[in-house]
Order: C-alpha cells, then structure tokens, then sequence
C-alpha cells in the first residue's frame, strides 16, 4: 500500500507541477492568436499538445510548415509559445535581428539549465566564446599535428582490429571516447586527454547535462534548486575535474607570475588560453574547472552526435565507401595529413553537411527569445515573451531549396561547389551557415567552435574510412531514430570492423 501510495502522490505531483508550469506562462494575445497553431490553442488543451510534441514533434513540425511557408506558425511548449519560420526569408529575419530584440543566450541557459548543470562563478561572463572564436580557431593549423596523433592512437586503442578479423564494436560509445580523447589533447594535453577516469568524467558529465537539464526545466523555477540539490551530482564532477587539472594550473600560474605571457615550451592548448583570457573569480582553479566541464559538453555532445549519424549513413549507402577512399588517399599523398589537407576534401565535407542537413542534433534551431515586439518581414508581429526559431528537421528538406530533399546524396553540396566555381564554393562548406542551413545556427550567434569540430570530423572520418572495412552486423542496419523533445537521442548499434582489405 505505501509504495502504491507513493507512487500516486508522485504522478499527481508530476501532473500538477505541469499544469502549474503551463498555466504560469500561458496568456492570450491577439498577435499569437492571429497566428495558425499547430495543436490546441486554449490553455488546458494545448497542454496536451505540449506533451505530444516531446515525443511527436517532427510530424507537427512538418505539418505546421506545408500549411503556413511561406508564414509562420506557432507550437506550445510547457515554458513558452514556440513560434517557427517557414521558409528561409522568415529566416533571415531572425538572422538579422538585434541582440536587444531577439536574445540568442536566453534560450540556450533555459534549455540547458546552466545555472545549475554548469555553475559558473560568473554566469554573466562568456569569455569562453571569444576564447574559442578566436584561439581555438586560429590554432587549428598549428594544433592539427596533436588531434592527428591522438585520433590514430584512440582508435588503435578502442579498435583493435587483427589481420582480416571482424570486431564487433558498439558505435555510440566508441566515437564518443575518440573524441574526448581529441578534443582534450588540445583542451589540456596529453597525458591527461588519456587518462580513462578523466575521460569518463567530462562524458559522464555532458550526458548528464542533457538528462538534468531536461528534468530540471519541467519544474517550476521556484522548486529548481531544490530539485538541482537532490539530483545533481555537479558538485563532486567540479571537484573531480578540479583535481585533474590541479598541477598543471598551479605550475601555470607559477610560470606566469615569473615569466610574465612568454616562456619556453609555454603550453598552447585550450585550459592555457583559458587562465590567459580569465578575469576575477573566474581566473582560478575552481572557475577554470566549470569552464572546462563546458567546454567539453559543447565540444563532445554535438561532435559525437553528428560523426554517429554520418557513420549510419555511410554504412546503410556504402557505394560512397570507394570514392571516399579515393579522396582521401589523393588529398594525403599531396598535402600529408595535415588542416590544408582537409580542407581539400570537398566529398568528405560534403558527406557530413548532408548528413547535417538530414538528420542534425535537433529538430528546432536558431531559438531566440523575443524581448519586444518584433515584426517579419511578411508583416506579422510577434509579441514579447514567446521564442521564435527555424524548424531545421523540416526546412532542411525543403523541396523549394533542395531538389530531391528527402533523398541523402553524399556528394550533394561537392557536386554544388564544382558547378558554381571557385569564387563562391565556401558557401556550400561544412561550417558555411545560412538561412537554408541552420545546422550551426544563423548568423553572428552560429556556433563559434564549429571550424574546429568541422576539421575533427573531417580528420576522424577521412582515418576510418582509409582504415578500417566497416559494415553493420548481418541483417541489421541503423537503429530507428529516437527524438526527445526535438532532440536527437542516440542509440547504439553493433558496428563490425576489420583491417582494411582493399
């Protein structure tokens, strides 16, 4: 009886917490209401809405914009109205929209509860951003020799492939210690990128994230800290990363106390361009820690989410396999394995944006807060309060952009950068954004560190491929794709390996 009892109170509570969430911010407004819905409008109905869109949203998604493009229309969620731009003009509007108008770094907090998942000392304090804009950007040259080095004794550690043997590896968490193990070789170095408690650490983290985030955000903001203090195990993962780092920061700032911005063998990596950049509480172990744990959840979660989906795409169509190798072997035997290299592999940067375009980490992107009333340029005007974003999972198959959208073609966005000609071929690269290609984002708010996640992905890519046989267990292919309140959730599948034969 108790644990039927208690287990009652909790649905109820659930139920409650909710309708509380959703009653706190619903309103009526002729401006959304002048807007076409996709679901329920009225307050107690579109909470069901709200619930089938965690589950169900790419089919409202794509509902909502055949019937509205080019236009807008409108989705419940349990915290705001979702209003979504049908079309890339609609697009381009949120592009072009000032910071004071539509807030880019609202939606992002929320969505990840970063107050209580991160903890910055300073939350205010995006020093990171500029860190990664600028330095992580302009070393990727320079650091390109380290992420090749790592990459090829990740997988030869993970991978253990012998003579014409296939292996069985599970895929998900395979790619995402190889690229923990990258990423971190220019985040701290080796040997620490090695270490396996270390890595366990900032995977087990940005998994988390995602989880806590998500629980947390379905409560009401009063109960957040109460839950946060219940759920979350971020305090022991901020000592634990704190403890990693430890020597290597003490002797930094020993170094830079004596030598001032220049020594000898003076570490060019990701945590000294941190202390480097860092101001007040934030220059110190403790803030350097929380910024690294962020960090590394930016660099590891979309990553690993994205190189997955490629590697389904290309074993479900392995006849591009061959004209990859080929690439690849043609590209190495010129430049070496080097940045000037990868970004003369215009079939391997093609692959990973049309699996971008296809099936990216999320249904809704370019999400924005909209802080005053904002009009479009088709003359709707959308009221404070609400967000606005552009349904990427259907406008990247837009049959007005792309022909044959629903199709997966490799070589879609190569073949493009051929026929146009070398004067304007960036716009079709991997990291190129725009309103018809929001897998990065949009505008000056796209993803500062995806030149370096782009040249990864390349470098990961272009080695399996050169590598490894690979193919899905007899019988099986890639699993159904799941998605959680637009988010795209991995899962794991069988993946055979052997060394290359041919």
């Amino acid at each position: 009886m108790p644990d039927d009892f208690t287990s009652t109170a909790l649905f109820l509570g659930g139920i409650l917490i909710l309708v509380y969430l959703f009653l706190s911010w619903y309103r009526r407004d002729p401006l959304l209401d002048a807007i076409p819905t996709v679901g329920y409008s009225d307050p107690v109905l579109s909470f069901i809405s709200a619930t089938r869109y965690i589950f169900d949203g790419h089919r409202m998604l794509k509902d909502g914009y055949e019937k509205t493009r080019p236009g807008l229309f409108k989705i419940a969620s349990f915290r705001k109205w979702i209003i979504l731009a049908a079309g890339p003009e609609l697009a381009e509007d949120i592009k072009k929209a000032p910071d004071n108008v539509l807030d880019n770094l609202t939606p992002i907090r929320d969505g990840l509860q970063s107050e209580y998942t991160f903890k910055l000392l300073n939350l205010d304090d995006e020093y990171h951003v500029d860190v990664v804009r600028s330095k992580l950007t302009r070393n990727i040259t320079a650091t390109f020799g380290e992420v090749r080095e790592e990459l090829v004794l990740a997988f030869d550690d993970l991978i253990q492939t012998r003579d014409d043997e296939w292996i069985k590896i599970p895929i998900v968490e395979t790619i995402q210690r190889v690229i923990c193990a990258v990423s971190n070789r220019v985040f701290v170095g080796a040997p620490l990128c090695r270490n396996r408690d270390y890595q366990a650490l900032n995977l087990t983290h940005a998994i988390n994230v995602v989880k806590f985030g998500t629980i947390l955000s379905m409560f009401p903001k009063p109960l957040r800290p109460i839950v946060s203090r219940m759920l979350s195990n971020l305090p022991s993962q901020i000592r634990q990363e704190t403890e990693f780092i430890r020597p290597m920061v003490e002797e930094r700032f020993a170094k830079l106390k004596e030598f001032g911005e220049d020594w000898d063998d003076k570490p060019n990596d990701m945590l000294m361009w941190l202390m480097s950049e860092a101001k007040g509480v934030e220059r110190s172990l403790d803030g350097l820690a929380r910024r690294l744990l962020l960090v590394n959840f930016a660099s590891i979660h979309t990553t690993s989410l994205t190189l997955v989906q490629v590697l389904y795409h290309l074993l479900s169509h392995p006849e591009y396999i061959q004209p990859l190798r080929e690439e690849v072997e043609a590209v190495v035997a010129e430049d070496g394995w080097t940045k000037a290299g990868m970004d003369k592999m215009y079939k391997i940067d093609s692959f990973i944006r049309e699996t971008q375009r296809l099936d990216g980490v999320s249904i809704v992107l370019a999400t924005r807060l909209v802080l005053r009333p904002f009009t479009f340029s088709n003359g709707v005007t959308i009221p404070p309060g609400v967000l606005v974003a552009v349904p990427a999972g259907v406008a990247h198959r837009d049959e007005e952009v792309y022909n044959n959208a629903d199709k997966f073609e490799g070589f879609r966005f190569s073949k493009l950068r051929e026929h146009d000609g070398d004067g304007v071929t960036t716009r079709h690269q991997v990291v190129s954004v725009s309103p018809e290609h929001v897998s990065w984002g949009l505008g000056r708010h796209a993803c500062p560190g995806r030149f370096f996640a782009a040249t990864e992905l390349k470098a990961l890519l272009a080695h399996m491929i050169v590598t490894y046989d690979m193919k899905f267990e007899e019988g099986k292919g890639a699993p159904p794709q799941l998605w959680i309140a637009g988010v795209y959730i991995p899962r794991s599948s069988n993946v055979m390996f052997r060394k290359r034969q041919t």
